[in-house]
């Protein structure tokens, strides 16, 4: 599938870091490690610098799941379960994302969640729409692949992949689908890549001392496959 290419002068003014609140959605596995609670706890806490719009359940395969579609099921439910302890309303807010993966390059799998992005993305005249997503970008590729007049609207930050000097493109996220993961690489949408194995570390004293009692345990967090 061809996208408008962005010319690069245009590419890069996009991609510079942004100024005060910026209109963000987030897109996140919720219910398979534990970063990702923590990305729905931080931006829901950061009204000064993240107007969050809308969080999208995405879909993830592992031992936590019998499939995409029960995984992004399962990670729409702790979404829920995360908003119900912060007193969050959820109407409106949470969405459910795809049921499976992409079957070809050109193929959407439609969802809520997809649908709602384009309108969101479409109607914005406040500058860039930031998609955080921290799970397979299933979602945000359907998207484009549905309309891609989105691009020249949003700022993809994606945690997937692995850091350049690596070995492998052998990555949780980026495995997952890797339909989606070549559109949103190949596209030209403004992209902030965040590979997992060089940015995203911690500890185990980090971890258990934010006292965190939901399903996911330190042995899940992410790290090089």
């Amino acid at each position: 599938m061809k996208f408008r290419r962005i010319p690069d002068h245009e590419l890069l003014r996009r991609l510079d870091p942004p100024e005060g609140r910026v209109r963000m959605v987030l897109d996140t596995d919720t219910y398979n490690e534990i970063d990702d609670q923590f990305a729905l706890v931080y931006s829901l806490l950061s009204p000064e610098r993240m107007d969050v719009k809308a969080i999208y359940a995405a879909p993830f395969t592992n031992q936590r799941s019998t499939g995409p579609g029960d995984g992004m099921e399962k990670s729409y439910e702790e979404i829920l379960r995360v908003l119900g302890k912060m007193k969050v309303p959820s109407d409106g807010l949470v969405h459910r994302g795809s049921t499976s993966y992409l079957p070809d390059p050109e193929t959407p799998c439609r969802s809520e969640a997809a649908e709602h992005l384009v309108e969101l993305a479409l109607g914005t005249d406040e500058g860039p729409l930031y998609v955080v997503a921290t799970g397979a970008i299933t979602k945000v590729a359907s998207a484009i692949i549905m309309e891609p007049k989105i691009i020249e609207n949003i700022v993809v930050v994606w945690l997937g992949g692995q850091p350049l000097h690596w070995p492998s493109a052998l990555e949780f996220n980026l495995g997952q689908d890797i339909y989606a993961s070549r559109t949103i690489l190949d596209c030209g949408v403004p992209l902030v890549q965040v590979p997992v194995a060089s940015h995203m570390m911690t500890t185990i004293s980090g971890i258990t001392s934010a006292r965190y009692s939901g399903p996911t345990t330190p042995t899940t967090m992410r790290g090089p496959r």
